[in-house]
Protein backbone atom coordinates (compact mmCIF):
# COMPACT_ATOMS: atom_id res chain seq x y z
CA UNK A 1 0.00 0.00 0.00
CA UNK A 2 3.14 2.43 0.48
CA UNK A 3 4.23 2.28 -2.96
CA UNK A 4 1.17 3.12 -4.15
CA UNK A 5 0.10 6.05 -2.11
CA UNK A 6 2.55 8.38 -3.43
CA UNK A 7 0.24 8.49 -7.19
CA UNK A 8 -2.74 9.70 -5.56
CA UNK A 9 -1.51 13.36 -5.54
CA UNK A 10 0.25 13.16 -8.89
CA UNK A 11 -3.38 11.99 -10.69
CA UNK A 12 -5.08 15.30 -9.05
CA UNK A 13 -2.33 17.41 -10.72
CA UNK A 14 -2.54 15.89 -14.33
CA UNK A 15 -6.50 16.14 -14.27
CA UNK A 16 -5.86 19.76 -12.63
CA UNK A 17 -3.32 20.31 -15.84
CA UNK A 18 -5.59 18.41 -18.25
CA UNK A 19 -8.50 21.07 -17.34
CA UNK A 20 -6.43 23.96 -17.79
CA UNK A 21 -5.36 22.92 -21.45
CA UNK A 22 -9.18 22.30 -22.00
CA UNK A 23 -9.87 25.68 -20.97
CA UNK A 24 -7.09 27.25 -23.42
CA UNK A 25 -8.29 25.03 -26.12
CA UNK A 26 -12.00 26.54 -25.44
CA UNK A 27 -10.91 30.34 -25.17
CA UNK A 28 -9.17 29.65 -28.00
CA UNK A 29 -12.17 27.78 -30.00
CA UNK A 30 -14.19 30.76 -28.80
CA UNK A 31 -11.97 33.82 -30.00
CA UNK A 32 -12.26 32.16 -33.93
CA UNK A 33 -15.47 31.20 -33.74
CA UNK A 34 -16.25 34.85 -32.49
CA UNK A 35 -13.72 36.08 -35.52
CA UNK A 36 -15.86 34.34 -37.79
CA UNK A 37 -18.96 35.42 -36.55
CA UNK A 38 -17.65 39.02 -37.62
CA UNK A 39 -16.13 37.84 -40.66
CA UNK A 40 -19.46 36.40 -42.20
CA UNK A 41 -21.26 39.61 -40.87
CA UNK A 42 -18.92 41.91 -42.57
CA UNK A 43 -19.25 39.92 -45.87
CA UNK A 44 -23.17 39.55 -45.65
CA UNK A 45 -23.52 42.79 -45.07
CA UNK A 46 -21.62 43.71 -48.08
CA UNK A 47 -19.59 45.95 -46.25
CA UNK A 48 -15.57 45.63 -45.80
CA UNK A 49 -14.10 42.86 -43.50
CA UNK A 50 -13.59 44.26 -39.90
CA UNK A 51 -10.95 42.64 -38.30
CA UNK A 52 -11.16 42.13 -34.22
CA UNK A 53 -8.34 43.54 -32.90
CA UNK A 54 -8.05 42.70 -28.63
CA UNK A 55 -6.79 45.55 -27.09
CA UNK A 56 -3.13 45.55 -24.67
CA UNK A 57 -5.54 45.42 -21.46
CA UNK A 58 -7.89 42.21 -22.85
CA UNK A 59 -4.52 40.29 -23.80
CA UNK A 60 -3.64 41.21 -20.26
CA UNK A 61 -6.33 40.07 -18.53
CA UNK A 62 -6.18 37.04 -20.59
CA UNK A 63 -2.68 36.52 -20.07
CA UNK A 64 -3.13 37.13 -16.28
CA UNK A 65 -6.21 34.60 -16.05
CA UNK A 66 -4.06 31.78 -17.67
CA UNK A 67 -1.21 32.35 -15.23
CA UNK A 68 -3.46 32.53 -12.48
CA UNK A 69 -4.80 28.95 -13.42
CA UNK A 70 -1.28 27.43 -13.98
CA UNK A 71 -0.78 28.69 -10.67
CA UNK A 72 -3.89 27.50 -9.38
CA UNK A 73 -2.93 24.05 -10.37
CA UNK A 74 0.49 24.20 -9.59
CA UNK A 75 -0.56 24.94 -6.37
CA UNK A 76 -3.13 22.53 -6.18
CA UNK A 77 -1.78 19.14 -7.35
CA UNK A 78 1.91 19.28 -7.52
CA UNK A 79 2.78 20.81 -4.38
CA UNK A 80 0.63 18.92 -2.15
CA UNK A 81 2.09 15.52 -4.47
CA UNK A 82 5.86 17.02 -3.50
CA UNK A 83 4.62 17.64 -0.04
CA UNK A 84 3.17 13.99 0.38
CA UNK A 85 5.80 12.29 -1.32
CA UNK A 86 8.31 13.98 0.97
CA UNK A 87 6.86 13.20 4.07
CA UNK A 88 6.45 9.51 3.14
CA UNK A 89 9.70 9.32 1.85
CA UNK A 90 10.68 10.68 5.36
CA UNK A 91 8.69 8.16 7.15
CA UNK A 92 10.10 5.31 5.63
CA UNK A 93 13.73 6.69 6.53
CA UNK A 94 12.92 6.58 9.92
CA UNK A 95 11.11 3.56 9.91
CA UNK A 96 14.46 1.66 8.73
CA UNK A 97 16.89 3.99 10.97
CA UNK A 98 14.64 2.87 13.88
CA UNK A 99 15.41 -0.50 15.71
CA UNK A 100 12.95 -3.25 17.44
CA UNK A 101 12.58 -2.21 21.27
CA UNK A 102 12.71 -5.46 23.40
CA UNK A 103 13.06 -6.02 27.25
CA UNK A 104 16.36 -7.14 28.67
CA UNK A 105 17.35 -8.99 32.11
CA UNK A 106 20.71 -8.93 33.48
CA UNK A 107 21.65 -12.88 34.50
CA UNK A 108 21.63 -13.00 38.42
CA UNK A 109 22.00 -15.56 40.72
CA UNK A 110 19.87 -16.36 43.22
CA UNK A 111 19.67 -15.35 46.95
CA UNK A 112 20.30 -18.56 47.97
CA UNK A 113 21.94 -21.57 47.04
CA UNK A 114 19.82 -24.33 45.08
CA UNK A 115 17.65 -25.96 47.20
CA UNK A 116 18.30 -30.01 46.23
CA UNK A 117 15.36 -32.36 47.66
CA UNK A 118 15.89 -35.90 46.58
CA UNK A 119 14.09 -39.04 47.55
CA UNK A 120 15.60 -41.21 50.35
CA UNK A 121 15.14 -44.72 52.19
CA UNK A 122 15.09 -44.30 55.98
CA UNK A 123 16.29 -47.88 57.41
CA UNK A 124 17.82 -48.72 60.89
CA UNK A 125 21.38 -47.90 61.83
CA UNK A 126 21.60 -51.66 63.00
CA UNK A 127 19.28 -54.32 62.26
CA UNK A 128 19.43 -57.98 63.02
CA UNK A 129 18.05 -61.79 62.57
CA UNK A 130 17.83 -63.55 65.47
CA UNK A 131 18.20 -67.08 64.82
CA UNK A 132 18.01 -70.30 66.69
CA UNK A 133 21.43 -71.93 68.27
CA UNK A 134 19.71 -74.81 69.61
CA UNK A 135 17.85 -77.37 67.85
CA UNK A 136 14.34 -78.59 69.83
CA UNK A 137 10.70 -77.01 70.56
CA UNK A 138 9.80 -73.06 71.52
CA UNK A 139 8.58 -73.12 75.12
CA UNK A 140 7.76 -69.58 75.53
CA UNK A 141 8.13 -66.51 73.33
CA UNK A 142 8.45 -63.65 75.93
CA UNK A 143 8.12 -60.61 73.04
CA UNK A 144 6.24 -59.67 70.84
CA UNK A 145 6.03 -57.29 67.72
CA UNK A 146 6.64 -54.09 68.61
CA UNK A 147 8.30 -54.55 72.00
CA UNK A 148 11.33 -52.63 73.02
CA UNK A 149 14.01 -54.89 74.18
CA UNK A 150 17.39 -53.95 76.07
CA UNK A 151 20.49 -55.43 74.76
CA UNK A 152 20.71 -59.24 76.54
CA UNK A 153 17.41 -59.52 77.81
CA UNK A 154 15.65 -62.87 77.00
CA UNK A 155 12.95 -62.81 74.63
CA UNK A 156 12.10 -66.42 74.03
CA UNK A 157 13.16 -69.84 75.56
CA UNK A 158 13.46 -73.49 74.03
CA UNK A 159 13.06 -76.81 75.28
CA UNK A 160 16.02 -79.15 73.82
CA UNK A 161 15.82 -82.73 75.67
CA UNK A 162 18.43 -83.84 73.41
CA UNK A 163 20.83 -81.23 74.06
CA UNK A 164 20.49 -81.75 77.67
CA UNK A 165 21.46 -85.53 77.22
CA UNK A 166 24.49 -84.60 75.00
CA UNK A 167 25.16 -82.35 78.19
CA UNK A 168 25.24 -85.02 80.64
CA UNK A 169 27.02 -87.74 78.57
CA UNK A 170 29.58 -85.30 77.87
CA UNK A 171 29.89 -84.57 81.64
CA UNK A 172 29.70 -88.47 82.42
CA UNK A 173 32.81 -88.75 79.74
CA UNK A 174 35.01 -86.32 81.81
CA UNK A 175 34.00 -87.81 84.88
CA UNK A 176 35.27 -91.43 82.84
CA UNK A 177 38.49 -89.20 81.58
CA UNK A 178 39.54 -88.42 85.02
CA UNK A 179 38.85 -91.35 86.64
CA UNK A 180 41.43 -92.73 84.02
CA UNK A 181 43.62 -90.58 85.02
CA UNK A 182 43.75 -91.49 87.93
CA UNK A 183 44.43 -94.75 87.45
CA UNK A 184 47.41 -93.80 85.07
CA UNK A 185 49.04 -91.58 87.95
CA UNK A 186 48.42 -95.04 90.47
CA UNK A 187 50.18 -96.58 87.96
CA UNK A 188 52.81 -94.02 86.94
CA UNK A 189 53.55 -94.94 91.28
CA UNK A 190 53.46 -98.50 91.08
CA UNK A 191 56.11 -98.10 88.33
CA UNK A 192 58.18 -95.43 89.83
CA UNK A 193 58.86 -98.27 92.64
CA UNK A 194 59.23 -100.71 90.74
CA UNK A 195 62.33 -98.80 88.66
CA UNK A 196 63.30 -97.96 92.23
CA UNK A 197 63.61 -101.29 93.15
CA UNK A 198 65.31 -102.82 90.10
CA UNK A 199 67.52 -99.55 90.07
CA UNK A 200 68.76 -100.72 93.84
CA UNK A 201 69.01 -104.62 92.88
CA UNK A 202 71.24 -103.48 89.53
CA UNK A 203 73.37 -101.22 91.83
CA UNK A 204 73.93 -104.69 93.96
CA UNK A 205 74.71 -106.78 91.24
CA UNK A 206 77.03 -104.92 89.88
CA UNK A 207 78.96 -104.10 92.74
CA UNK A 208 79.36 -107.94 92.99
CA UNK A 209 79.78 -108.96 89.81
CA UNK A 210 82.71 -106.61 89.87
CA UNK A 211 83.83 -108.28 93.30
CA UNK A 212 83.57 -111.67 91.24
CA UNK A 213 80.68 -112.81 93.59
CA UNK A 214 78.28 -113.77 90.72
CA UNK A 215 78.32 -114.24 87.42
CA UNK A 216 78.21 -111.36 84.76
CA UNK A 217 75.27 -113.06 83.09
CA UNK A 218 72.91 -112.41 86.28
CA UNK A 219 74.54 -109.32 86.81
CA UNK A 220 73.49 -108.58 83.37
CA UNK A 221 69.70 -109.78 83.77
CA UNK A 222 69.59 -107.39 86.57
CA UNK A 223 70.31 -104.35 84.65
CA UNK A 224 68.24 -105.55 82.02
CA UNK A 225 65.11 -105.28 84.29
CA UNK A 226 66.14 -101.85 85.60
CA UNK A 227 66.27 -100.13 82.05
CA UNK A 228 62.70 -102.38 81.33
CA UNK A 229 61.33 -100.52 84.65
CA UNK A 230 62.78 -97.34 83.20
CA UNK A 231 60.54 -97.44 80.29
CA UNK A 232 57.57 -98.45 81.76
CA UNK A 233 58.04 -95.44 84.16
CA UNK A 234 58.39 -92.94 80.97
CA UNK A 235 55.54 -94.96 79.09
CA UNK A 236 53.35 -94.32 82.13
CA UNK A 237 54.15 -90.41 82.43
CA UNK A 238 52.91 -90.49 78.44
CA UNK A 239 49.99 -91.93 79.04
CA UNK A 240 49.06 -89.17 82.00
CA UNK A 241 49.89 -86.39 79.46
CA UNK A 242 47.16 -88.25 77.01
CA UNK A 243 44.56 -88.71 79.94
CA UNK A 244 45.29 -84.95 80.64
CA UNK A 245 44.55 -83.95 76.89
CA UNK A 246 41.47 -86.10 77.05
CA UNK A 247 40.44 -84.64 80.12
CA UNK A 248 40.89 -81.12 78.77
CA UNK A 249 38.81 -82.54 75.18
CA UNK A 250 36.12 -83.45 77.64
CA UNK A 251 35.85 -80.41 79.73
CA UNK A 252 35.88 -78.26 76.37
CA UNK A 253 33.61 -80.78 74.70
CA UNK A 254 31.29 -79.84 78.17
CA UNK A 255 31.73 -76.41 78.10
CA UNK A 256 30.36 -76.36 74.47
CA UNK A 257 27.51 -77.87 75.21
CA UNK A 258 26.98 -76.00 77.96
CA UNK A 259 27.32 -73.03 76.13
CA UNK A 260 24.85 -74.15 73.57
CA UNK A 261 22.54 -75.24 76.53
CA UNK A 262 22.44 -71.86 77.28
CA UNK A 263 21.39 -71.25 74.07
CA UNK A 264 17.93 -72.31 74.56
CA UNK A 265 17.27 -68.68 76.34
CA UNK A 266 17.15 -66.49 73.18
CA UNK A 267 18.90 -63.00 74.59
CA UNK A 268 18.85 -59.64 72.22
CA UNK A 269 22.14 -58.53 71.06
CA UNK A 270 21.20 -55.10 71.39
CA UNK A 271 19.02 -52.03 72.49
CA UNK A 272 15.82 -51.81 69.43
CA UNK A 273 12.96 -52.91 68.51
CA UNK A 274 11.30 -55.98 67.93
CA UNK A 275 10.18 -55.81 64.40
CA UNK A 276 9.34 -59.39 63.26
CA UNK A 277 8.26 -62.68 65.01
CA UNK A 278 8.28 -65.66 62.97
CA UNK A 279 7.66 -68.17 65.19
CA UNK A 280 5.12 -69.39 67.72
CA UNK A 281 5.04 -71.59 71.39
CA UNK A 282 5.39 -75.22 70.03
CA UNK A 283 7.21 -74.51 66.73
CA UNK A 284 10.41 -77.13 66.38
CA UNK A 285 13.46 -74.48 65.64
CA UNK A 286 16.44 -76.22 64.22
CA UNK A 287 19.79 -74.52 64.85
CA UNK A 288 21.49 -71.45 62.66
CA UNK A 289 18.31 -72.29 59.99
CA UNK A 290 14.80 -70.95 62.24
CA UNK A 291 14.28 -67.24 62.43
CA UNK A 292 12.76 -66.23 65.49
CA UNK A 293 12.83 -62.42 65.40
CA UNK A 294 14.26 -59.48 63.41
CA UNK A 295 15.80 -56.81 65.96
CA UNK A 296 16.43 -53.16 64.65
CA UNK A 297 17.93 -50.18 66.47
CA UNK A 298 16.17 -46.98 66.20
CA UNK A 299 18.14 -44.51 68.34
CA UNK A 300 19.89 -43.77 65.60
CA UNK A 301 18.44 -43.87 61.94
CA UNK A 302 20.06 -44.45 58.28
CA UNK A 303 18.14 -42.45 55.03
CA UNK A 304 19.79 -43.39 52.18
CA UNK A 305 19.74 -41.31 48.65
CA UNK A 306 20.67 -41.36 45.02
CA UNK A 307 22.76 -38.45 44.77
CA UNK A 308 22.65 -37.04 40.94
CA UNK A 309 25.79 -37.19 39.11
CA UNK A 310 25.76 -33.05 38.87
CA UNK A 311 25.51 -32.84 42.61
CA UNK A 312 28.30 -36.27 43.23
CA UNK A 313 31.35 -33.84 43.52
CA UNK A 314 29.73 -31.94 46.06
CA UNK A 315 28.57 -33.93 48.62
CA UNK A 316 30.52 -34.28 51.78
CA UNK A 317 31.23 -36.22 55.08
CA UNK A 318 30.05 -34.30 58.07
CA UNK A 319 27.22 -31.87 55.65
CA UNK A 320 23.82 -31.02 56.97
CA UNK A 321 20.96 -32.83 55.62
CA UNK A 322 16.64 -31.54 56.34
CA UNK A 323 14.84 -35.13 56.27
CA UNK A 324 10.75 -34.36 56.16
CA UNK A 325 8.05 -37.12 55.44
CA UNK A 326 4.56 -36.92 54.54
CA UNK A 327 2.82 -38.74 57.78
CA UNK A 328 4.49 -35.87 60.04
CA UNK A 329 4.14 -32.38 58.48
CA UNK A 330 5.75 -29.68 59.74
CA UNK A 331 8.52 -31.46 61.06
CA UNK A 332 12.01 -31.49 60.16
CA UNK A 333 15.04 -34.05 61.56
CA UNK A 334 18.19 -33.04 60.70
CA UNK A 335 20.87 -35.25 59.73
CA UNK A 336 24.63 -35.33 58.87
CA UNK A 337 25.75 -37.26 56.15
CA UNK A 338 28.38 -39.73 57.13
CA UNK A 339 29.86 -41.24 54.00
CA UNK A 340 28.86 -41.83 50.65
CA UNK A 341 29.65 -45.22 48.14
CA UNK A 342 32.40 -43.16 46.34
CA UNK A 343 31.19 -44.63 43.43
CA UNK A 344 28.42 -43.95 40.76
CA UNK A 345 25.68 -46.64 39.56
CA UNK A 346 26.44 -47.18 36.25
CA UNK A 347 22.77 -47.78 35.58
CA UNK A 348 21.82 -44.87 36.77
CA UNK A 349 24.59 -42.55 36.99
CA UNK A 350 23.85 -41.69 40.57
CA UNK A 351 26.37 -41.39 44.08
CA UNK A 352 24.73 -43.84 46.82
CA UNK A 353 24.75 -41.03 50.03
CA UNK A 354 24.11 -42.52 53.70
CA UNK A 355 22.93 -39.50 56.38
CA UNK A 356 22.53 -40.86 59.91
CA UNK A 357 19.83 -39.34 61.45
CA UNK A 358 18.68 -38.95 65.60
CA UNK A 359 15.84 -40.66 66.49
CA UNK A 360 14.98 -40.06 69.84
CA UNK A 361 11.92 -39.65 70.14
CA UNK A 362 11.17 -42.93 68.05
CA UNK A 363 8.95 -40.78 65.53
CA UNK A 364 10.68 -42.11 62.65
CA UNK A 365 10.62 -45.78 61.56
CA UNK A 366 12.78 -47.85 59.30
CA UNK A 367 11.59 -48.29 56.15
CA UNK A 368 9.40 -44.63 56.12
CA UNK A 369 10.02 -42.90 52.55
CA UNK A 370 11.24 -39.40 53.19
CA UNK A 371 12.22 -36.12 51.16
CA UNK A 372 16.39 -35.27 51.89
CA UNK A 373 16.97 -31.94 51.43
CA UNK A 374 20.70 -31.52 50.68
CA UNK A 375 20.42 -27.43 49.92
CA UNK A 376 24.51 -26.83 50.80
CA UNK A 377 25.35 -29.02 47.87
CA UNK A 378 25.78 -26.72 45.85
CA UNK A 379 29.34 -25.08 45.68
CA UNK A 380 27.93 -21.94 44.38
CA UNK A 381 24.23 -20.37 43.95
CA UNK A 382 23.04 -21.19 40.86
CA UNK A 383 22.48 -19.07 37.59
CA UNK A 384 18.05 -18.32 37.39
CA UNK A 385 16.17 -16.88 34.04
CA UNK A 386 12.57 -16.17 33.51
CA UNK A 387 10.94 -19.41 32.15
CA UNK A 388 9.90 -16.60 29.33
CA UNK A 389 13.33 -16.43 28.30
CA UNK A 390 13.37 -19.78 26.91
CA UNK A 391 13.79 -20.35 23.04
CA UNK A 392 12.76 -24.33 22.49
CA UNK A 393 13.18 -25.08 18.89
CA UNK A 394 14.51 -28.31 17.03
CA UNK A 395 18.23 -27.39 17.62
CA UNK A 396 17.73 -27.40 21.86
CA UNK A 397 17.03 -24.84 24.10
CA UNK A 398 17.99 -21.15 23.73
CA UNK A 399 18.15 -17.64 24.97
CA UNK A 400 18.72 -15.21 23.10
CA UNK A 401 21.58 -12.76 24.05
CA UNK A 402 21.75 -8.99 23.53
CA UNK A 403 25.72 -8.10 23.05
CA UNK A 404 27.15 -4.72 23.86
CA UNK A 405 26.86 -3.70 20.29
CA UNK A 406 23.10 -4.55 20.50
CA UNK A 407 22.97 -7.75 17.91
CA UNK A 408 21.04 -10.74 19.08
CA UNK A 409 22.90 -13.89 19.80
CA UNK A 410 21.19 -17.17 19.99
CA UNK A 411 23.25 -18.96 22.96
CA UNK A 412 22.30 -22.77 23.82
CA UNK A 413 21.59 -23.12 27.55
CA UNK A 414 21.39 -26.29 29.69
CA UNK A 415 18.59 -26.01 31.99
CA UNK A 416 19.49 -27.82 35.66
CA UNK A 417 15.85 -27.35 37.30
CA UNK A 418 12.42 -25.77 36.64
CA UNK A 419 10.95 -23.87 38.97
CA UNK A 420 7.49 -22.15 37.07
CA UNK A 421 8.44 -19.04 36.20
CA UNK A 422 11.75 -19.07 37.07
CA UNK A 423 14.31 -21.91 35.33
CA UNK A 424 17.82 -22.81 36.95
CA UNK A 425 20.94 -22.65 33.99
CA UNK A 426 23.70 -24.94 34.60
CA UNK A 427 25.79 -24.36 31.33
CA UNK A 428 25.43 -21.54 28.71
CA UNK A 429 25.44 -18.74 30.07
CA UNK A 430 27.60 -16.03 32.31
CA UNK A 431 26.43 -13.75 35.26
CA UNK A 432 26.01 -10.13 34.13
CA UNK A 433 25.27 -10.98 30.74
CA UNK A 434 21.74 -9.55 29.04
CA UNK A 435 19.07 -11.75 27.40
CA UNK A 436 15.92 -10.61 26.21
CA UNK A 437 12.98 -11.33 28.63
CA UNK A 438 10.25 -12.56 26.28
CA UNK A 439 12.16 -13.09 23.06
CA UNK A 440 9.22 -13.99 20.36
CA UNK A 441 9.48 -13.17 16.24
CA UNK A 442 12.70 -10.54 17.15
CA UNK A 443 14.97 -13.44 18.66
CA UNK A 444 16.86 -13.82 15.01
CA UNK A 445 20.47 -14.08 15.12
CA UNK A 446 22.23 -10.95 14.31
CA UNK A 447 19.22 -8.68 14.78
CA UNK A 448 19.89 -5.20 15.94
CA UNK A 449 17.68 -4.10 18.77
CA UNK A 450 17.28 -1.15 21.15
CA UNK A 451 17.53 -3.05 24.89
CA UNK A 452 15.41 -1.59 27.54
CA UNK A 453 15.48 -2.86 30.93
CA UNK A 454 12.50 -4.46 32.50
CA UNK A 455 12.36 -1.85 35.11
CA UNK A 456 12.93 1.17 32.82
CA UNK A 457 10.39 0.71 30.01
CA UNK A 458 8.15 3.09 29.27
CA UNK A 459 4.35 1.95 30.48
CA UNK A 460 2.83 3.24 27.98
CA UNK A 461 4.87 1.57 25.34
CA UNK A 462 2.88 -0.27 22.42
CA UNK A 463 5.11 -3.42 22.96
CA UNK A 464 4.61 -3.70 26.46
Amino acid sequence: MRTTEPDQPASRADVADERLRKENQDLKRQLQELRASHNADASGAGLPARVWRPSGLTIGVILLAAAAVIVLAFFAGYVPRQKRLTQITSEAHEQEQTLPRVEVIEVGRSALRSGLQLPGNIQAVTEAPVLARADGYLARRLVDIGDRVKAGQAIAEIEAPELDAQVRQSRASVQQTQAAMEQALANLEQGKSDMELARVTADRWTRLSTAGVVSRQDNDQYQAQFRSKLANVQALEKAILVQRSSIAVAEANVNRLERMQSYRVVRAPFDGVITLRNVDVGALVTTGSTLLFRIAQTGTLRAYVNMPQTHASSVRPGQTAIVTVSNLPGREFKGTVARSASALDPTSRTLLVEINLPNADNALLPGMYAQVDLSGAGAVSPLLIPSDALIVRADGAQVAVVRPDHSVHLQKVAVARDYGDRLEVSSGLQEGEMIIANPGDVAREGTKVDPVPVAEKPSGDARK
